[in-house]
């Protein structure tokens, strides 16, 4: 018999990690005799959802032998290695034979729990009108993301390599080669991406939170991602697994022409014209705003997203822009931008002498300007058109600030694209 496993929030804040679960299941799996067909599937959910565990991902992997061995198989580690004290976590896990009429409605399904919110009802409608096997514990949120990896059809994908620290190790400091990390992406850039931010000097492939992910390297080359596996030098890797994933494909993001209204925990592609100059406030985010199809709507470039925030101070009342990001209290957090058209800028200066060209002053109040030297006068000042220091085109935030469903310049075939390396 050959079916799907997926599941789905099995971590915490404090540790643990639904991939690393899933490693485990599979190993266990294999030890029976059982065959994991292919790679597992690494789906990352609505990033907006506030009641998610971390990174809001969830697994499937396709198998091959006896479901009810697997059932109790993949019971047994969940209850062994799920974090059930944090009251976040509520696993869940299906199993969905592949003939099951079920996977006709599951892509739908899992679209939604991508760019949408889903209720547990319309998960388990799903699980009890196909009569699929289940594992729930506690509130069991996870079967929403546990149907929705086993679901979702992957019209785009990335690769990631995750490595895997001692059990040992798991909440003690990593140990790793900085510099390698950036060689690495020296060396496999752009077939790798998001492995360091050389900007802002950071190590992005290696996480700080207490679970047992030691780094993971993402790319569109399975060559690529090897060949930089093999470049990095860390602490000794107790396992490692590659997964297909929705990573860095805007699969989250939803057409301002596929909706009548914008909706807080959605994330969005929305075009507008700026209206409010963009400003800062304490903590150095900047924020302003643009009028759209749905009225004025408020855009922020939070501090974690570093050099972006200077291109967002950059524009100007007119500018006609596209922004890419989630609604959280009615604010658009972007994830990039796309300037389509700069608006002309202009200042009023002292008139320029039209003998020895340099600036007049003013003559006094009501008098207009003159030049002392050569004694010429004008009434007024003069309207300068100033140049704008931005240009039109796309621009991302840094790879340090980037989401895990945002898609990256170096993916994206566009035309002027500003790329933060």
């Amino acid at each position: 018999m050959r079916f799907w496993i997926g599941i789905d929030d099995t971590d915490s804040s404090k540790g643990m990690c639904t991939t690393y679960l899933s490693v485990i299941i599979m190993e266990e799996l294999e030890k029976a005799r059982m065959k994991v067909e292919g790679f597992p599937r690494l789906i990352r959910l609505n990033p907006t959802i506030p009641y998610k565990t971390r990174g809001n991902g969830a697994v499937s992997f396709l198998v091959k032998g006896d479901l009810q061995e697997a059932y109790e198989i993949t019971k047994n580690c969940m209850e062994t290695y799920s974090m059930l004290e944090d009251e976040k976590t509520n696993p869940g896990a299906v199993f969905v034979e592949v003939n099951n009429k079920a996977m006709n409605y599951l892509h739908n399904f899992a679209v939604k729990a991508v760019k949408d919110v889903v209720s547990m009802d319309q998960a388990l409608f799903i699980i009890g009108k196909f009569m699929i096997p289940h594992i729930k514990m506690k509130l069991g949120r996870g079967l929403i993301g546990a149907l929705a990896s086993v679901g979702l059809e992957l019209y785009d994908y990335t690769l990631e390599l995750l490595a895997y620290r001692k059990p040992e190790r798991f909440g003690t400091e990593r140990d790793y080669d900085k510099e390698s990390f950036f060689r690495a992406d020296s060396e496999t850039y752009p077939l790798t991406w998001d492995t360091v931010d050389w900007h802002n000097d950071v190590v992005v492939a290696v996480p700080s939170s207490p679970d047992p992910v030691l780094y993971g390297i993402r790319g569109d080359s399975l060559e690529a991602i090897e060949r930089a596996s093999k470049i990095v030098i860390t602490e000794e890797v107790d396992k490692r697994q590659f997964f297909i994933t929705n990573q860095g494909t805007d699969m989250h993001i939803i057409d301002e022409n596929e909706v009548n209204e914008v909706e807080n925990y959605h994330s969005y592609r929305l075009r507008g014209t700026v209206v409010e100059k963009p400003y800062d406030i304490e903590g150095g985010h900047v924020f302003f705003t643009i009028e759209t199809k749905f009225g004025r709507i408020k855009c922020a470039a939070f501090e974690p997203t570093k050099q972006f925030r200077d291109v967002i101070r950059k524009l100007e009342i007119g500018d006609l822009i596209d922004v890419y990001g989630s609604v959280k209290r009615e604010t658009v957090n972007l994830e990039k931008i796309n300037v389509l058209n700069l608006a002309e800028v202009y200042k009023m200066e002292n008139p320029t002498c039209p003998v020895c060209g340099k600036k007049m002053e003013s003559a006094g109040r009501g008098q207009g300007y003159r030049c002392r030297k050569c004694k010429t006068k004008a009434e007024d000042k003069i309207k300068v058109k100033v140049e704008r220091s931005i240009e039109e085109g796309f621009y991302e935030v840094p790879p340090c600030a980037r989401r895990h469903l945002s898609k990256p310049l170096v993916r994206m075939d566009v035309e002027k694209k500003h790329v933060f390396r």
